[in-house]
């Protein structure tokens, strides 16, 4: 008899841990699809191509669902690009509507992506950059040329700009328009 209450108060207790560890999974795992969410909705907030207002990111598992409405086919494969290559990102279903389609041609629509997406990556690069006063540098890309305008502080900031959107795929080359800040 003692030998059963014994064995049953073991199981009691395994059977209580496990809960308590599928609970606190499911919380680790809901605050990372939350983490991953935010990260996406400032990356299509960021993009200048984008009406992020129109655009629904919702994520389960690490797999974010996208639904709204964009402009052209080239969003709706712009807002998948940007969000696929997110860390802790697993899949990307686009459910976005195309509400209006234009007929531009095949390698002008890839360019015009890559040129987006370029873009959004050397902003957020820069942006993330703590040397370096991301939200004072414009980014524009044309056709894999990066122009880079505005203040930094130092000529080393400027350096470290400049080599950022140079290290950064699909950069044919960098034009420098940046200047430094009077002190």
């Amino acid at each position: 008899m003692k030998r059963s209450i014994c064995s049953l108060f073991v199981i009691a207790a395994l059977g209580s841990v496990s809960t308590s560890a599928l609970a606190n999974n499911t919380w680790q795992d809901s605050a990372k699809d939350a983490w991953i969410d935010g990260k996406a909705e400032t990356t299509l907030l960021l993009n200048g191509n984008l009406n992020s207002f129109d655009i629904n990111t919702d994520v389960s598992d690490g797999t974010i669902t996208l639904t709204g409405k964009v402009d052209s086919e080239v969003d709706k494969a712009l807002a998948e690009e940007l969000l696929a290559s997110l860390d802790g990102v697993k899949g990307v279903e686009n459910e976005l509507t195309v509400v209006n389609n234009d007929k531009k041609s095949d390698s002008e629509m890839m360019q015009s992506l890559t040129d987006t997406k370029v873009e959004t990556v050397v902003k957020t690069r820069l942006l993330l950059e703590s040397e370096v006063r991301g939200t004072a540098i414009e980014v524009e890309v044309d056709k894999g040329v990066v122009t880079l305008s505005g203040k930094v502080d130092s000529d080393a900031a400027k350096d470290l700009a400049i080599a950022i959107a140079r290290n950064t795929d699909d950069v044919d080359s960098v034009v420098d328009k940046l200047t430094i800040a009077e002190s």
